[in-house]
């Protein structure tokens, strides 16, 4: 039996709204007011309550894990390279986090393959048909490769966005709902992202956030552009954005490709993930592979904040890691965070249609 919940995805749309621009000149542009996912008898917490920085400590407990938040603490998931080459043998001692150029002191650190909740963000739009069961493949091979305790779930978008699995580990569940392919309309890529990337603050049960998109066009239909877009995620403290660009074939112009690529490889930079270009649909799988590892190869590290709390705006972070023997390493995270999200009024909502 199918899992599906369009109803609830179509909610958290027509539940957003546009951000008031702020009333005094020197603030910077506001983003559209995006859903909070509710039920009718379990309502959530509006994403505009949540902690900018979620944190803090993992207990093991039997099966599971245990989170106990702590909102002074920073929490960034970082990945290290040497070269092209994953590095996993890391202490604490190897790493320098500085904000806003500032050295910052590191309270916990740790490197387990933690479960993750992981949003299958798929594009459904006319182009994708024929390339849908090679995407699906891939995407359920990454969650076969991943944590056993991790959960999922799945939207398909085109002009419109649905979710067609709620989060869960049944790997048939999510075949089910991949499996819901209308391939007609645009692609409203920006909001799918903002509307799962809620989701996730709302309603995933892992402390480890992710997304992965799939896509092969440049976003036409959202009401959020690319920059309200990342603004959104980096309010949330959210999840890190893997990004599958199959910008191949003769679909796009010249200029619609590097718009695309560019937009994908931002969403995945601004929020410590990876951005790729396969040549072709079967290079899809191998990538979702490369995906699944970069989520288990993760250090966990966090720090409280040396900035008085009450200073507001964007706060620059950046991690470095030094260790004997090992030449440069590259870190990748995340650029940054807000240490609050500002109160925003719903305005009007994008439309969004009923399967």
């Amino acid at each position: 039996m199918r899992h599906c919940n369009s109803a609830v995805f179509a909610a958290i749309l027509l539940a957003s709204g546009l951000l008031l621009r702020a009333q005094q000149v020197s603030a910077p542009p506001a983003a559209p007011k995006s859903p909070a996912l509710t039920q009718d008898t379990d309502p959530v917490r509006s994403p505009d309550t949540l902690p900018a920085a979620p944190a803090g400590t993992l207990e093991k407990k039997g099966e599971g894990y245990l989170f106990h938040s702590n909102v002074e603490e920073v929490v960034l998931n970082a990945t290290v390279l040497n070269g092209s080459q994953l590095v996993e043998n890391l202490t604490k001692d190897n790493f320098q986090v500085y904000e806003e150029g500032v050295r910052q002191k590191i309270i916990s650190f740790q490197h387990t393959d933690l479960p993750v909740s992981i949003g299958l963000v798929v594009d459904n739009s006319g182009s994708m048909y024929r390339k849908r069961p090679s995407v699906n493949k891939a995407a359920l091979d990454l969650v076969l490769a991943s944590n056993p305790q991790d959960e999922a779930f799945v939207v398909n978008f085109s002009d419109e966005g649905f979710i067609d699995c709620e989060l869960t580990s049944d790997i048939n569940k999510l075949r089910d709902g991949l499996s819901h392919i209308d391939s007609r309309g645009g692609t409203a890529l920006y909001d799918a992202v903002v509307a799962s990337a809620d989701k996730l603050a709302a309603e995933a049960r892992r402390p480890k956030q992710v997304l992965v998109i799939i896509t092969d066009g440049d976003d036409n239909a959202s009401t959020f552009d690319l920059e309200q877009t990342i603004r959104r995620v980096q309010q949330l403290s959210g999840p890190v954005i893997y990004t599958i660009g199959l910008l191949f074939g003769d679909e796009m112009t010249r200029q619609e490709v590097r718009h695309a690529r560019r937009a994908l490889e931002l969403l995945s930079q601004e929020t410590g993930g990876v951005a790729f270009f396969p040549k072709s649909i079967e290079e899809v799988d191998q990538i979702a592979a490369e995906v699944a590892r970069d989520i288990r190869s993760q250090y966990t590290i966090g720090y409280r904040s040396s900035n008085p709390a009450g200073v507001t705006g964007f706060r620059k972070v950046e991690v470095t890691a030094e260790a004997k023997g090992a030449g440069k390493l590259t870190v990748r995270t995340r650029t940054g965070y807000f240490p609050a999200v500002r109160p925003v009024n719903q305005a009007a909502a994008p439309k969004i249609g009923d399967r």
